[in-house]
C-alpha cells in the first residue's frame, strides 16, 4: 500500500513539475533551483547533482523550518545544486514523500530532524545509490543503516544550550526561565540539559539562584497555537526568559510574549531564538543561537561528488564555526553584553563551567 502510495505521490510531482518547470514541490511549495557557479561546480560529465529537503514544519515559520530550508538552498548555490522541497508533510508521509523524490532521481535527500530516522533508514535500504543526511540525526543512526548511505549531521546540542542559557542567566529578573520543545527526541532534550545547566551556573556566579521550569513539549512542530497557550501557562509561572526547539510553535510563544509585553506597556518578558539569527523578528527577541546548517549540507554535497559520502556522523560546534552566538538586542544592557560576550569566549575555548 505504500508503495502504491508512494507511485501515486510520484506522478503527481512529476506532473507538478512537468506544469511549473521544476519550481514546485509535492507540497505545493516553490523550489529553487540553483545556478552552476562558473568553476562548474554541482555537475560532472553534464551531471547535474539535485537535492530534496522534506520538512514537517513550514519552510515560511520564521524558525526551524525556514532556517534549514535557507542551509540547503545557500549550500546548492556554493556547489551548483538544483533544489526542491516538501514541506508541512505529516508523519504519516515521511516515507512516502523521501520515496517520491527518490523516484524522481535526486542525489542527495535531506532531512532535518532525528524525528525522520525511521523513515530515512528504510527508503536508505530500499534505495542504495541514494544518498541521505539527516539533519539532528543519531550518532550511531550511520552505522544502522544497510548500504552506508546515511550521514548524521549533529551540531553539539549543549553547546545550543549553553549560548541561550547564558544569556536567559544574565537576563532574567524572576529567577525562572523555560524552555519549550517539540518532540522527545534526543537531540532536544539535549538543548534543554543545556540551556538548563547553563543558566543555573550563571545564576550561581551573578549572585541569584536561577530555576528552570519543567519542559513542555507540542508533540508537534506546527501548532503554533501550543506554543501561545504554553507560553501563557508559564508566564504565569513566573517564567521572563524563554528558549525553544520547536519551529512555529516557538513562533507562536514569541506571539503570546509579544502581545504580554504590550499590555504591560514595556518588554520584561523575553525570548532567545535559534537556530538562525533572528533579532528583530519580534521585538521580544533578544538574541539567538545561530547554526550553519549549511556548512554541514555542503559538506554532504561535496561527499556526494565525490564518491564517499555516507556512514559518517559529521558533528558542529562553535570551534569549527558551525555554531555561534548571534547579535545582541539593545534590551541587553551594556554590561550585560559584555558578560556574554565573556562566557562564551569561555565556551569557545573550552574554560566555560570548569
Amino acid at each position: 500500500m505504500k508503495k502504491i502510495f508512494a507511485l501515486i505521490l510520484t506522478l503527481a510531482m512529476v506532473l507538478s513539475l512537468a506544469a511549473c518547470g521544476g519550481g514546485n514541490s509535492g507540497s505545493g511549495t516553490s523550489g529553487d533551483g540553483a545556478t552552476p557557479p562558473a568553476d562548474g561546480g554541482g555537475s560532472s560529465g553534464g551531471k547535474t547533482y539535485k537535492v530534496a529537503m522534506i520538512c514537517d514544519s513550514s519552510i515560511s515559520d520564521g524558525g526551524w523550518g525556514m532556517a534549514c530550508y535557507n542551509a540547503m538552498v545557500d549550500a546548492a548555490a556554493k556547489y551548483g545544486w538544483e533544489t526542491e522541497v516538501s514541506d508541512s508533510i505529516a508523519q504519516s508521509a515521511y516515507y512516502e514523500s523521501i520515496v517520491a523524490f527518490c523516484d524522481l532521481g535526486y542525489d542527495l535527500i535531506y532531512a532535518p530532524g532525528n524525528q525522520y530516522t525511521t523513515a530515512i533508514l528504510q527508503a536508505a535500504e530500499e534505495y542504495p545509490n541514494i544518498a541521505f543526511a539527516l539533519l539532528n540525526g543519531g550518532a550511531d543512526t550511520p552505522a544502522k543503516a544497510a548500504n552506508a548511505n546515511v550521514t548524521s549531521l549533529l551540531p553539539d546540542a549543549q553547546q545550543v544550550g549553553w549560548i541561550a542559557g547564558i544569556l536567559a542567566g544574565l537576563m532574567t529578573e524572576t529567577g525562572k526561565v523555560a524552555f519549550i520543545g517539540g518532540m522527545e527526541i534526543d537531540t532536544t532534550k539535549g538543548k534543554y540539559a543545556g540551556f538548563v545547566e547553563s543558566a543555573e551556573y550563571i545564576g550561581q556566579q551573578e549572585g541569584k539562584t536561577v530555576e528552570a521550569l519543567d519542559v513542555v513539549y507540542s508533540g508537534d512542530y506546527s501548532a503554533s497555537d501550543k506554543g501561545i497557550e504554553f507560553a501563557k501557562a508559564m508566564m504565569d509561572q513566573g517564567a521572563d526568559v524563554f528558549f525553544g526547539d520547536a519551529s512555529a510553535v516557538d513562533s507562536g510563544a514569541r506571539q503570546a510574549i509579544d502581545e504580554a509585553n504590550a499590555a504591560a506597556g514595556s518588554v520584561k518578558v523575553y525570548d532567545i531564538a535559534q537556530p538562525g539569527d533572528f533579532l528583530g523578528q519580534n521585538e521580544c527577541i533578544i538574541g539567538s543561537q545561530v547554526t550553519d546548517n549549511s556548512g554541514l549540507v555542503g559538506l554532504c554535497m561535496e561527499a556526494v561528488e565525490n564518491g564517499t559520502f555516507g556512514g559518517e556522523t559529521i558533528f558542529g560546534t562553535m570551534q569549527n564555526g558551525v555554531l555561534s552566538a548571534g547579535k545582541l538586542s539593545d534590551l541587553v544592557p551594556a554590561d550585560v553584553q559584555e558578560k556574554y560576550n565573556s562566557y562564551i569566549a569561555q565556551v569557545m575555548d573550552g574554560t566555560f563551567m570548569q
